[in-house]
């Protein structure tokens, strides 16, 4: 899933971030209302994470925002406050869960499931599982199979593979994946993105006939089924 955390608190959203890409979620932070609101009013995202505490524009003045400009994308309330009539008040405003901090990430994550499958459509594909030709991904559970065969992989190839998944047919940059799978900037002297590529090739395509990870010379590369 693509998510969005507006959250002032430096290493909250660290924690944050870390912990979501890390489950496999393509994840964008704003650390003030203004930016926040600028992002959740004109990006596509599946669930955005609304601290109510906010510099320039709070957590109700971003969501109000959302509500106006006929976003519908569900929204997770987070704050310290734990009045019921805050809470209130964030619903009635068009807020779609809250959670009060300090809170357990598993929660966290248990939330956000649920807050996507409900805003999503019924006929669409639960957000916790992705689909390609003979390839499952399941992102709740940090399980892949092709062929109902189990892949063996590490944290970073999920995260790598649960990406390349999510943007299926989309050139994807080395600057791309390595911005959202390692949270670093792309270093040209670093190879650590063929490296990861190099071996999840070796256990998603290479026991198989067909091959889903493609290489585009000059531009990244693409997951997608090829005709043979």
């Amino acid at each position: 899933m693509r998510l969005l955390v507006i959250e002032d608190e430096v290493k909250l959203a660290q924690y944050l971030h870390k912990g979501l890409s890390e489950s496999g979620h393509v994840v964008d932070v704003a650390h003030d209302g203004i930016e926040g609101r600028r992002l959740a009013t004109g990006g596509e995202y599946d669930v955005v994470l609304l601290d109510l505490m906010l510099p320039g524009v709070d957590g109700f003045g971003v969501l109000s925002a959302m509500r106006s400009s006929n976003r519908r994308t569900p929204v997770l309330m987070l704050t310290a406050r734990d009045k019921v009539e805050d809470r209130v008040r964030g619903l009635e405003q068009g807020a779609d869960d809250y959670l009060i901090k300090p809170f357990a990430f598993s929660e966290l994550q248990a939330r956000i499931v649920a807050l996507a499958r409900r805003g999503a459509p019924a006929s669409a594909q639960p957000a916790t599982a992705l689909r390609l030709a003979d390839l499952e991904v399941d992102l709740l559970s940090r399980k892949a199979q092709r062929a109902q065969q189990r892949l063996d992989l590490t944290a970073k190839e999920f995260n790598l593979l649960a990406l390349l998944l999510r943007r299926r047919g989309q050139i994807l940059s080395r600057t791309t994946l390595a911005e959202q799978v390692w949270d670093m900037n792309f270093d040209s002297d670093t190879n650590v993105v063929e490296v990861a590529v190099r071996r999840l090739r070796a256990k998603l395509d290479d026991p198989f006939a067909a091959k889903l990870l493609h290489t585009v010379r000059g531009m990244g590369y693409v997951l997608e089924e090829r005709a043979p």
